[in-house]
């Protein structure tokens, strides 16, 4: 089994953590580290592009350390990692302030794609996209809609980081037009396609022609894309801490219950339990003991 998730990882600052402001994380990678503590030892990969610099060497120790394979990353002979600092409220709701313009993660697959070559899962988000120039992610996706492989696809919306709506929309409906598996959270649909509720957006994804996959609706819990599946009973979580990394957590519980062989309902069960676990405690990357 191999599986690579592809995007950016970046230097995280957690001001209101006390003995642990620096951290690192981000969307995709993320999944990769809570995928590969669910998956056999050396399934999951990590395609990307850090610096050569001190916080990059530590970047990777913390990769490897975390069971994710570091050797499809790339490092970049001037360019340095993202950076954004993170700041929580009582509720647990996040804010951020990013400092990523510049990042090696842009030059992704600037040198082509082998990195996803002769992977059986390749696992890429909206923000994967939105740092890659025009021509980049034009090429990722014509390069997908034929990969032999299965792609799952997160849209993970963040306005700041595309230049417009229009092209936003224009990005995501390519991408969940050669994705297999689609798990869209219902507040980035709806804020990005203006769809009235959770009907509407399913009744769009139906309209791409995908059944496989979840719609996150946070506390409320998933609803099967599939129209002929169970919509499940979803505890709401007792503890909100940090809601960092509840969506990444959830799809790579999905995923990783997918490539075990569960069907989408127990998946679900397996994601939304996962992603109550990580909203419990601080940071993206919670401890496994």
């Amino acid at each position: 089994m191999k599986v690579v998730c592809a995007g950016e990882a970046m230097i995280e600052l957690s001001i209101d953590a006390p003995g642990r402001q620096i951290g690192f994380a981000g969307d995709t990678f993320n999944t990769a580290v809570y995928m590969a503590r669910a998956l056999p030892e050396g399934a999951v990969d990590f395609a990307t592009v850090v610096g050569e610099d001190a916080l990059s060497n530590r970047m990777l120790a913390f990769f490897e350390a975390q069971g994710v394979g570091t050797g499809l990353i790339r490092r970049h002979p001037v360019r340095l990692p993202g950076i954004y600092s993170i700041a929580v409220d009582a509720d647990g709701e996040r804010s951020f302030a990013y400092w990523r313009d510049q990042s090696a993660a842009r030059t992704l697959f600037a040198d082509g794609f082998d990195a996803l070559h002769g992977a059986d899962l390749v696992y890429f988000s909206g923000i994967t996209l939105a740092i890659l120039p025009p021509e980049i992610r034009t090429a990722l996706i014509a390069y997908l809609a034929g990969f032999p492989g299965k792609v799952a696809f997160d849209s993970n919306y963040r306005p700041r980081l595309w230049p417009s709506e229009n092209v936003a929309r224009d990005v995501m409906e390519m991408a969940w037009g050669v994705c297999d598996i689609a798990l869209p959270s219902l507040d980035d649909e709806m804020a990005l396609f203006g769809d009235a509720d959770a009907d509407a957006v399913l009744s769009r994804f139906h309209g791409y022609g995908l059944t496989e996959g979840a719609l996150k609706r946070g506390a409320t819990g998933p609803l099967p894309l599939d129209p002929d599946a169970p919509v499940g009973d979803f505890p709401k979580a007792e503890k909100v801490v940090d809601t960092t990394a509840a969506g990444d957590s959830f799809n790579a519980a999905y995923l990783a219950a997918l490539l075990g062989g569960a069907c989408g309902a127990e998946a679900a069960q397996k994601a939304h339990a996962l992603a109550m676990q990580v909203i419990a405690a601080p940071g993206a990357i919670v401890p496994t003991a």
